[in-house]
């Protein structure tokens, strides 16, 4: 029988299990979580939708992505769902992560979400609320610490009450490009968040002053304001900011300053400056950064020599010094910098060969130098760089053969050593792992190595402007099945098919293997469904089995052996070019299907027969159609698609005849109209005047005629630079209300024009004119060209004065007419003027002596007139010869052998003749012969092909030496004068 004890202590077990058990039922069906804010949650999850378009982003910053609200469920206690974090006591939502949740949608400023009050932490950081702003609700977390709405596509002007959040610890809001702060909304917000840690604001528009109180938040620890348009000067004093890690001002072109200057209790990691407006030269203080990991100051002005307290880095691992103006030898302090990974020092001047601590750096991976002015040999590091990944030392003055280390790294993934005077040829590389490999502009030669074919990675390969020599088999590629660009180009290289080759480089993207060696017909087809560029110029290729690419977008075959008829290009072609080569026949209107065409080049070739009707609309994107010198004829195509590209059109050396087509006045985008050497027999086409753009008119050669008189039009032809009417039968007078009008002639922008060419990126225009009495192709047209050319027509009357108002002008022809009256003294106005001819005609008068002013004139022909008295003596005009003054009986002086009388001396300035019969200064004349003969050549270089034949660098030659021997003749004469 259980005794009254123990049936006690059976009750209250009993009791106390029953009560347990009780208080766990009761636990189970009441959530933590208040039913309003999981009501709350469950309607922001419905004013989403998922998409994981933004997850690229969470992926490349290592964070997993995956739609968290898919864990929200009715019933359910938000506390568990994935993203809550709820207060245990009281059970309200207090931190809220949706980061990388691939939500898309707009967070309007009713949503439930500002119905979470007690909220502290708020992540909805690389998701998709295109639309949305920082609007006034997020101002209402009054316990928000930590505020992270970063990548989120957030726009439009953001919320002043967000300057409300003075609990603030971290706030990231950047690269929200579209956003930006309200006037004062950035100093407020900088003003009441005193105990920030963490500021982000990269990519947001701050435009505002660099706020100098931002420096004495002692509590920062990451400070990010990259490109947010901050201008201003940074502070020069001291900085006292013990705890700050990160500091990114790059980015703010308005920012100015020097290199800030920290004390020496500091604890920066990473500095970024990189703002074009911060110079001067590196302190010594630099050395103080001793906690320094990641240092950059890439595309500033920083100049002067490297400290060589940067060896006390010695926790620096990335090192940017890039596009700065640094110079002199790059110090050997890499010693002590053991941890470097990175070491960046591009686009700078430095100079003198690569200092020996480079190869203490065995933990580098990027080693990149290129673009300065570094010579020597490439050293042979003794303890090689095993991590070495990335290496670019090209765009510099190395010399001597390449280092075998460089063949033995077992990581190297792009090896660039481009642009410099590397000899010998090239070793076998040992492993595989390289991606790309540039050699271009170099001195190597022999053969491609084996090697190289069997680097089964290799995703690039440029060889192009070398010395290598000998036959490239298409098998040889056969392993390189990941390689989408191959550049040969520019070397002695010949190539052979055996077999069935198409399946080889069948991912190939750029293939360029012009001038070479190739011959014959070609039949390699590789990347047939890849292939979108392909340059075969200037080799000897007679042929093609079939154009098999189906999305090729340039095909440039110029400067062959091809012949045959014209090969039709696939659709996708933008970019045709077979121009010097021997093909005959017509051209098929199948090329009127190609409707993406842009530039279609079919010049100097043998084709024939009349142009198809088409050509002038068959593609809206039509830019160049070029069919200078063929064999056409019949009528230029009359019909032109309204709102058309055509920038220029050649028409040149055929035999088209007609009229020029009246539906040209609606290409408002043609800049060049070369119509010359044809039967074209029209009147001057006046309404060309109205085309804003065009700069170049040819129509020599042909039968235009009549007077070209006045014009309706309002300043026409501003834009034009480049006239020629020569050999036409023009009549009557100059057109002198054109030629007031030629503003492009008239004070031009020298500076910036004089490297920049007519042109595309890929298309240079060309133009044959005569100039310097000879006939003379531009393959490449200066803009700063500039010539009128209206010789060997029926003009009469006098010139016009208005002609000295050209004073950009570089040729004037006016040859070969029926031209009365006196040189305008005016002429003294063209200060460019280099090439001067007037003969032919019937000019009276003396040679103006304001002519002896114009420095640059090279030819002066002023034979067959009429004109009399003294030829001025001076400056150029010391350097001309008989030649110049042919067929003026009335002429006398230097250089003719006709002395002048006392009264063909007299000028009605007798104080100027004087001093020039008294004395000569021959410091004047060199110095304007100097510089015509100088800036003319220099001229005729720019604007010839970069492949001159040989014949005009020997004419160049030949005239200089011409020059010097004249000059020393004037020089004995004049002398022999004053004796």
């Amino acid at each position: 029988m259980m005794s009254k004890r123990l049936l006690l202590c059976f009750l209250f077990f009993l009791s106390t299990s029953q009560l347990l058990s009780s208080s766990f039922s009761f636990s189970n069906s009441t959530q933590l979580c208040p039913r309003h804010q999981t009501l709350a949650l469950l309607h922001l999850k419905q004013s989403f939708s998922i998409d994981n378009s933004s997850s690229y982003y969470c992926d490349f910053n290592g964070v997993t992505s995956y739609p968290k609200t898919e864990s929200w469920k009715k019933g359910s206690d938000c506390c568990s769902w994935d993203g809550v974090t709820c207060d245990w006591v009281t059970g309200h939502v207090i931190e809220l992560d949706l980061s990388c949740s691939w939500l898309f949608g707009t967070i309007h400023s009713n949503t439930t979400l500002f119905l979470l009050p007690h909220l502290q932490r708020l992540n909805l950081a690389f998701n998709n609320f295109s639309g949305s702003s920082v609007s006034a609700g997020f101002g209402r977390f009054s316990s928000l610490t930590h505020l992270n709405l970063s990548e989120s596509r957030f726009s439009g002007l953001i919320s002043p009450e967000i300057s409300h959040l003075t609990k603030l610890v971290s706030l990231d809001l950047s690269w929200n490009s579209d956003a930006e702060f309200a006037p004062h909304g950035f100093n407020s917000l900088v003003q009441n968040s005193t105990k920030l840690q963490k500021l982000h604001l990269g990519g947001i528009s701050i435009s505002s002053v660099f706020p100098n109180s931002l420096l004495n938040r002692s509590s920062l620890i990451s400070l990010d304001l990259f490109e947010c348009g901050l201008h201003g000067r940074f502070p020069d004093h001291d900085i006292h900011l013990p705890k700050l890690e990160v500091l990114d001002l790059s980015g703010n072109n308005g920012l100015s300053g020097a290199f800030p200057r920290f004390s020496e209790n500091n604890s920066l990691v990473e500095l970024y400056l990189s703002s074009k407006n911060f110079s001067g030269e590196l302190p010594a203080s630099i050395g103080n950064l001793k906690s320094l990991k990641t240092l950059v100051l890439s595309y500033c002005e920083f100049s002067g020599s490297i400290p060589a307290s940067l060896e006390n880095l010695t926790q620096i691992t990335f090192l940017y010094l890039s596009w700065n103006h640094f110079s002199g030898k790059i110090p050997n302090v890499f010693n002590n910098l053991r941890n470097l990974v990175s070491l960046d020092l591009p686009g700078n001047n430095f100079s003198g060969q690569l200092p020996p601590s480079i190869g203490n750096l065995t933990n580098l991976q990027h080693l990149a130098l290129y673009d300065n002015q570094l010579e020597g040999v490439i050293p042979s590091f003794v303890n090689g760089f095993l991590s070495l990944s990335y290496v670019d030392l090209g765009y510099n003055l190395l010399n001597g053969t390449i280092p075998s280390w460089l063949y033995t790294l077992p990581s190297l993934v792009e090896l660039n050593l481009n642009h410099n005077k590397l000899t010998s040829h090239i070793g076998e590389f040992q492993f595989d792992s390289l991606e790309s490999i540039d050699l271009s502009m170099n001195e190597l030669h022999g053969s491609i190595p084996s090697s190289i074919f069997k680097l089964e990675n290799l995703r690039y390969l440029w060889l192009s402007s070398n010395n290598f020599s000998g036959v490239l088999e298409t098998s040889n590629f056969g392993k390189l099945r990941n390689l989408t660009v191959l550049d040969l180009s520019n070397n002695m290289l010949s190539l052979t098919t055996s077999g069935n080759s198409n399946s080889i480089l069948p991912n190939i993207e750029s293939l360029d293997l012009s001038e070479n060696n190739i011959s014959g017909v070609w039949s390699w087809n590789m990347g047939k469904d890849t292939l979108g560029y392909l340059n075969l110029s200037y080799n000897l290729i007679s042929g093609f089995e079939m154009l098999p690419w189906k999305n090729i977008l340039i095909l440039d075959l110029h400067s062959n052996m091809l012949q045959g008829p014209l090969p039709i290009p696939p659709n996708s072609t933008f970019f045709f070019s077979v121009s010097h080569n021997k093909l005959s026949g017509e051209i098929s209107s199948l090329i009127c299907r190609l409707s993406s065409m842009e530039i279609l080049d079919l010049s100097n070739n043998n084709l024939s027969g009349m142009l198809p009707h088409c050509l002038g609309n068959f593609s809206k994107d039509l830019s160049v159609l070029n069919l200078r010198r063929n064999r056409f004829h019949g009528i230029i195509p009359q019909t032109f698609l309204k709102g058309n590209a055509i920038r220029n059109l050649d028409f040149n050396d055929n035999q088209l005849e007609g009229l020029v087509p009246r539906s040209l006045i609606i290409c408002r985008k043609l800049e060049v109209l070369d119509l010359g050497n044809n039967k074209i027999n029209d009147t001057f086409p006046h309404w060309l005047g109205t085309l804003p753009k065009l700069q170049v008119l040819v129509l020599r050669s042909n039968s235009f005629h009549g007077h070209i008189g006045g014009s309706k039009i309002k300043s026409p032809f501003m834009s034009l630079r480049i006239i020629d009417l020569a050999h036409n039968d023009f009549e009557g007078d100059l057109p002198e209300m054109y030629l007031r009008s030629l503003k492009a002639i008239m004070n031009a922008d020298e500076r910036n024009m004089t490297r920049k060419y007519m042109g595309d990126n890929y298309y240079q225009d060309s133009v044959m004119v005569t100039i310097k009495g000879l006939e003379i192709e531009f393959v490449k047209i200066l803009k700063a060209f500039t010539t009128i050319d209206l010789s060997s027509n029926k003009f009469q009357g006098e010139i016009p004065e208005s002609i000295g108002n050209l004073n950009s002008l570089r040729g004037l022809n006016l040859s070969h007419n029926n031209l009365t009256g006196h040189i305008p003294s005016s002429f003294g106005n063209l200060k460019l003027l280099e090439s001067l001819d007037l003969s032919s005609n019937k000019l009276i008068g003396r040679i103006p002596q304001e002519l002896t002013s114009l420095t640059f004139l090279e030819v002066l022909n002023l034979s067959q007139n009429h004109l009399t008295g003294f030829i001025p003596q001076g400056n150029q005009f010391d350097t001309f010869e008989n030649d110049s003054y042919n067929g003026n009986s009335g002429l006398c002086g230097f250089p003719l052998s006709k002395k002048c009388t006392t009264d063909e001396t007299l000028e009605p300035s007798q104080e100027v003749d004087a001093e020039i019969e008294g004395g000569f200064d021959w410091k004047i004349t060199l110095i304007g012969y100097g510089c015509g003969l100088a800036i003319g050549f220099s001229l005729g270089c720019l604007i010839f092909s970069i492949k001159e034949p040989k014949w005009l660098a020997m004419m160049v030659e030949e005239n200089i030496h011409k020059k010097i021997k004249r000059s020393k003749r004037c020089t004995c004469r004049r002398g022999a004068r004053r004796n």
